[in-house]
């Protein structure tokens, strides 16, 4: 073999060795985090506001009751999935409708996996029915293309939209008989 592939193939060696250590040393490093902060009065004024999920979870409201729930607060429009010892599995912000539930207990009845399109000509999936409101269903449900809903444009809409993941979430949490308990 040539001197000059001997070095070439040195080089080459020494090379990934390099980034093989390197590698490992930057596994042992700090890992960053996302962080997201909710929204202000300004950015939930937009056409299309964004929801978010804070740092650290907003505790689980009171008077909500106990056990295993799904906890729907109409004032922070924010769902809280809470396991059977009272602590929250998964808290995320939504997008509400224009026809809201009234404070109280409600139960999850019917689902639909979908997708199917929704009364405002979206199509949504993972919908989660809890009760019926001035005529119009009011259920858990996300976008399938994961957008917003679009500002309401006079007709009367119940569903109550999240991101795609959280729509996952909610679904396989929310089944049929599950408590809902809807918060000021």
């Amino acid at each position: 073999m040539p001197a000059s592939k001997v070095w070439v193939t040195g080089l080459t060696v020494g090379a990934i060795a390099a980034v093989a250590v390197l590698a490992v040393q930057a596994d042992k490093g700090p890992k960053p985090h996302a962080v997201a902060s909710r929204p202000g009065a300004s950015a939930s004024a937009s056409a299309h506001p964004k929801p978010t999920r804070s740092a650290a979870p907003a505790a689980v409201p009171d008077h909500s009751g106990t056990g295993r729930r799904i906890v729907y607060s109409l004032g922070r429009r924010t769902v809280w999935l809470v396991d059977a010892s009272d602590a929250a599995r998964r808290t995320f912000a939504v997008w509400p409708g224009t026809v809201s539930p009234e404070p109280g207990t409600y139960t999850v009845g019917t689902r639909a996996e979908g997708p199917i399109t929704g009364s405002d000509g979206v199509k949504i999936e993972h919908i989660v029915y809890f009760t019926v409101r001035s005529g119009a269903n009011i259920a858990f449900s996300n976008a399938v293309d994961g957008s917003s809903p679009p500002p309401a444009s006079g007709t009367p809409t119940g569903g109550i939209r999240m991101r795609t993941a959280d729509g996952a979430a909610m679904w396989t949490f929310g089944t049929a008989g599950t408590k809902v308990a809807v918060v000021k």
